[in-house]
């Protein structure tokens, strides 16, 4: 009798240490046919306008959610159950099987993939100038304030856009320090500024408040540190679901070539160029740093 026991106990004690050794837990054994046979998969969102968020009748929708959405559908998984954590806590949950995947529209950098692997690029965004309506002193990048010192550019105290003017080289003397986004529009109207820089997305949902302004188009990213100012977004994995992510990424290159996709990325707020980019993006290079 005792010599069972032993036995049983022995059993217990290795299979513990078995089912750590296996990537991403028993969670992780096949999602790709789980989620299928199911109908189910637990999607995680960080709750950001316009990323990924939930709206005031509770239905989740956004940049990464309205594409992923399409995508799942497509590969028969028709409940989505969406899990709202705090962004930092997306990469942690994914890894530890709490979430199946992030639909976050995080950006894809080297020491994220080193950790979750990324699907294709699905969105990307850069830098914008908000002007006055009609864009009157034809500003279309940082370099038209080099090129004309009586230029003034607005920028948000402590903001990352006083880096890229300073790297393009505009003068101090040409930039105006202003407290909020909010103090943008009547900085352009009272002529404080000729243009607030901001990120796409911030000048877009400022232009769409007022008829006094718009966004400067078409416009050229700024280059910082040898490359334009650009984020690239995508969904995360965990990396032992490989046969998951096979299949959501040739699904996804699917939705990427209909005009729903596009039309999706600027309902948002994102530019022609904007979807330009995310088209053109790898997902290899970026986790690489290139």
């Amino acid at each position: 009798m005792n010599r069972y026991k032993k036995r049983i106990v022995s059993i217990l004690t290795i299979l513990p240490l078995f089912l750590i050794g296996l990537p991403g837990g028993a969670h992780a054994a096949g999602l790709l046919k789980k989620a299928q046979k199911t109908g189910t998969i637990k999607v995680g969102i960080a709750n950001e306008i316009p990323y990924g968020y939930k709206s005031a009748n509770g239905k989740v929708q956004g940049i990464a959610p309205n594409t992923a959405r399409r995508v799942l559908h497509a590969m028969g998984i028709k409940h989505i159950d969406w899990v709202v954590l705090p962004f930092g806590a997306l990469i942690p949950a994914v890894k530890a099987g709490r979430i199946d995947m992030a639909s976050a529209s995080q950006n894809v950098l080297p020491a994220r993939c080193q950790q979750v692997t990324f699907s294709k690029v699905n969105s990307s965004y850069g830098e914008g100038l908000l002007v006055n309506k009609g864009n009157p002193d034809h500003i279309h990048s940082y370099k038209a304030f080099v090129k004309n010192h009586k230029l003034k550019l607005g920028v948000v105290t402590g903001a990352d856009e006083l880096k890229f003017a300073q790297a393009v080289g505009i003068p101090q003397s040409q930039i105006v320090m202003i407290k909020a986004n909010s103090d943008a529009i009547p900085a352009l109207q009272a002529h404080r500024i000729n243009a607030y820089a901001a990120t796409g997305l911030t000048v877009h949902n400022l232009a769409i408040k007022s008829k006094a302004v718009e966004a400067a188009k078409p416009f050229t990213q700024p280059i910082y540190k040898g490359k334009p100012t650009r984020s690239y977004g995508a969904f995360s994995f965990r990396k032992s679901d490989k046969a998951f992510i096979k299949r959501f990424n040739m699904e996804l290159a699917k939705v990427h070539k209909t005009k729903w996709w596009a039309n999706n990325e600027m309902h948002y707020g994102l530019s022609h160029e904007d979807v330009k980019a995310a088209l053109n993006a790898s997902t290899a290079k970026l986790c690489a740093g290139h």
